[in-house]
Order: C-alpha cells, then structure tokens, then sequence
C-alpha cells in the first residue's frame, strides 16, 4: 500500500545561505531533506518535471517554494514529481536499449559501407587533381623551355647590358 501526500515545500530559508551560484542545487538537497524527514526514509527520487521546475530559472534564482506530489512505495522508496503530475519510472529504457544495441550494430556496418564508398569516390577525385597538377606543371615547364630557347637565339638584351654596367659613361 502506497502512501500518497502532498506538500507545499519552503525552500528559500535553505538557499539564502549560500552564494548565489550554487542556490538551486541547494533547494533541491533542502527538498531531498525535507522529503527523507517526512516521509522517514533516505531513498528520495526526485521527478523530471519538479527539477525542471526547480531550475527553470537558473543556478541563481530557485523558486521560493514548491508544492509537489510525494507518493511512498512499500519498498521504501520515496517518489516526488511537481503538483499536478504523476512520477514516471524508467522501466522502458532497459527494454530500449537492448534493441538500440542491435540496431547499432546495423548502422556501424552500414557506416563502413558508405564509408568505403566514400573513400573510392574521394581517390577518383583526389586522381583527377592530380592530373589537373601534372597539366599545369607540364605547361609551365613549357613555357620555361620556350623562354630559354628564345634567350639562346638572342645574343644579349640591350636593355641586360645597361643594367649590368657599373661603369659611368663619364670614365
């Protein structure tokens, strides 16, 4: 036989002393507290929506009071969820779980596929620049050659001769 209370819990006698970064973890041990002393058992469990709640406006400003559902299991357990709502228990998530592990084994071989497939298309790409590379290295090679030869043909550059005298004509 499950016991079934509510309380309208003050929270802000707790949290002014401490500083202010640190008054919603606080309320929540002041709520925990609270609850271990009235409901005379340690195994507290606090629900989603009452945290939330808690939190709702940050490390800095937790709500002054909070009035809460609180629900005694005869296991000793004691569950608390914010006025209005019922406490859900994580029962499902194992069951989840087990079948996520098989599905994860699905993807990761999936991922190695594409991830191949990746990596083919990838060395094509990577190919194909390298041609591109090789075409310009090519090009300029010639362009290089072809500078040369014309120099060869040329004797001397007027213009290199008057750059490369230091003499002063007046000498």
């Amino acid at each position: 036989m499950a016991i079934e209370r509510i309380y309208n819990v003050p929270l802000r006698r707790e949290w002014l002393k401490v500083p202010k970064y640190k008054r919603a973890k606080k309320a929540i041990f002041a709520l925990k507290r609270f609850l271990s002393r009235h409901m005379k058992s340690q195994d507290v469990l606090i629900g989603k929506r009452l945290n939330e709640f808690i939190w709702q406006s940050g490390i800095r400003a937790p709500p002054h009071h909070v009035k809460i559902n609180v629900v005694k299991e005869d296991d000793g357990k004691v569950y608390a969820e914010l006025f209005g709502f019922k406490y859900e228990k994580a029962v499902e998530i194992k069951e989840e779980k087990e079948g996520k592990t098989e599905k994860k084994e699905e993807t990761k071989e999936e991922k190695l596929e594409k991830k191949t497939e990746e990596a083919k298309k990838e060395k094509s790409v990577k190919g194909a620049e390298k041609e591109k590379k090789l075409d310009k290295l090519e090009k300029a090679e010639e362009k290089v050659a072809k500078k040369l030869e014309h120099k060869k043909g040329k004797e001397k550059n007027p213009r290199e001769e008057k750059v490369g005298r230091l003499e002063s004509p007046n000498r």
